[in-house]
């Protein structure tokens, strides 16, 4: 189907959440909270698109290398349950607005399947990857502001959106010729290098391609790739720390994160896990330098023992998180893989070789667990057993 169908993404959008919340049982009205009244007299959810917002993280991007980028936009719901007198405060409508979450909870992620309808489907079926729902605030200033009115009254409900939402503008793409064909001749002929033209310029500085691999711990040997890598005035740091160079080429460089005790990143006073930029600098004469394109990286935590002290659990290993980091553990049970448990609140060390969960023994039940160790969004490889007695 063509992408023009794509300007009714945002009725389509609207259409899906409430087929999807029609077939788990629900009765579900379109439009502002008060008109849904009307609508019925039976125990209903209402889906109110309240406001749309262009996708910041999305704003130039294109489908494809020459094409004008597509409308990107967020869309924002608010839902709200009415019980079968047609009101929003009663226990009966609370708990149907719960129902209704946990199903916008259990979607997640809004796919297409083969019970969409045809309009909705085409309108939707371009946009490069599902859509997302995720919930938001909803402040007692956010429904304020929108039910405002004389004939409308204050009503609890629950704001959400769904993102990306793609709209392709109707202008025809961009092409060009190939190179190294003749079109001048009938029929064409294939002329190769000898229609190619380069105009060779100085280079412009280091560029950074690759790093593999890009999620690391401590200690690990990293390939970089790039261009103009060579000379011995160029230095490689992840976030602020120069990473040592034990091989050089034009085109790659073999690097080491250094991991041995009381080297800058192992030290744990320098870094912390997490995703950190990984840059080229090559120093110039005056003291001044010239830095390439940032890579991003991710540096992982390292968990190696487990100790119980008394009541305390003690994690030991390689940057287990500050006390600015933000760090999570969960007891997943080893019988299912299920979480039992999670742990936010810590005593940290300074070298970050510890990580100390104050009472453990007494909070979480009594079972055998695997330790999960997130620092700053980055697990942990190693998940090691624990019995809680």
């Amino acid at each position: 189907m063509a992408l023009a169908d794509s300007g009714r993404a945002i009725g389509a959008v609207t259409l899906l959440l409430q087929d999807h919340l029609i077939r788990r049982g629900f009765d579900v009205a379109i439009g502002k909270p008060e008109e849904a009244t009307a609508s019925n007299s039976t125990a209903k959810l209402n889906l109110f698109l309240y406001e749309t917002a262009f996708d910041a993280s999305l704003r130039n991007q294109p489908l494809q290398e020459g094409r004008p980028p597509p409308l990107w936009l967020v869309l924002k719901y608010l839902l709200t349950a009415f019980d079968d007198d047609e009101n929003s405060d009663t226990a009966s409508a609370h708990e149907l607005l719960g129902r209704g979450m946990a199903a916008l909870h259990e979607l997640n992620y809004l796919r297409l399947d083969p019970l969409v309808d045809a309009s909705v489907r085409k309108a939707l079926e371009h946009n490069p990857e599902p859509l997302k729902l995720t919930f938001d605030e909803s402040t007692v200033d956010l429904l304020s502001k929108i039910m405002q009115g004389a004939e409308e009254r204050y009503r609890l409900s629950v704001a959400f959106q769904m993102r990306p939402i793609m709209i392709v503008p109707g202008t025809l793409p961009t092409s060009s010729l190939l190179v190294g064909v003749d079109y001048t001749t009938s029929p064409s002929s294939v002329i190769g290098r000898d229609g190619v033209q380069l105009t060779a310029i100085p280079s412009l500085g280091t560029r950074l391609v690759s790093a593999e691999p890009t999620a690391f711990e401590a200690g690990a040997a990293l390939l970089l790739a790039g261009d103009d890598l060579q000379g011995s005035t160029l230095e490689v740091l992840l976030g602020d720390v120069p990473l040592q160079i034990v091989e050089r080429h034009p085109a790659r460089l073999r690097l080491v994160a250094e991991g041995s005790p009381g080297t800058p990143i192992a030290s744990g006073t320098t870094l912390s896990a997490g995703e950190l930029p990984l840059i080229a600098r090559r120093r110039l004469n005056g003291g001044r330098v010239r830095l390439s394109n940032l890579l991003a990286v991710q540096l992982l935590p390292r968990l190696g023992l487990l100790n119980w002290a008394v009541n305390d659990l003690v994690l030991v290993g390689q940057l287990l998180g500050k006390s600015t980091d933000d760090v999570l553990v969960l007891l997943q049970r080893t019988s299912d893989g299920s979480t039992a448990w999670l742990f936010d609140t810590f005593t940290h060390a300074a070298d970050q070789q510890t990580l100390t969960i104050a009472g453990a023994k007494t909070t979480a039940p009594a079972g055998s667990y695997r330790v999960v160790l997130y620092v700053n969004g980055q697990q942990a490889r190693n998940s090691p057993a624990v019995t809680v007695p």
